[in-house]
């Protein structure tokens, strides 16, 4: 693979990611490029902030991240998440906005 093309590939994948990232961030979080081999197209994103602790933070690789980058980028056979342990649960819950709020308690 030409040069130019992995760094078409790579920019392309890069603004992609800087779409998604607000949603992520609405929720304490972020979420940024970690690696990217261009010629295999597996994809490795990190997510850091409130999306080191959550629950949730695989589903969102897997289901949110991994399907967008997919379907808008064909060359692009995986996506694994990468979770950003730097700082501590604690500090890593405060960080979260309370945005989700499960169906069962939500008002209609």
């Amino acid at each position: 693979m030409s040069s130019s093309v992995s760094d078409e590939r790579r920019a392309q994948l890069e603004a992609l990611i800087t779409k998604l990232r607000p949603a992520v961030q609405a929720d304490g979080g972020d979420l940024y490029l970690a690696s990217v081999d261009t010629e295999t197209g597996r994809v490795v994103v990190g997510l850091s902030g409130a999306c080191s602790s959550c629950a949730i933070s695989t589903t969102t690789v897997k289901l949110g991240v991994e399907r967008i980058l997919k379907a808008k980028l064909p060359w692009v056979t995986s996506v694994e998440g990468d979770i950003d342990t730097s700082i501590g649960f604690d500090e890593s819950v405060r960080l979260g906005t309370g945005a989700y709020v499960p169906i069962s308690i939500r008002k209609s």
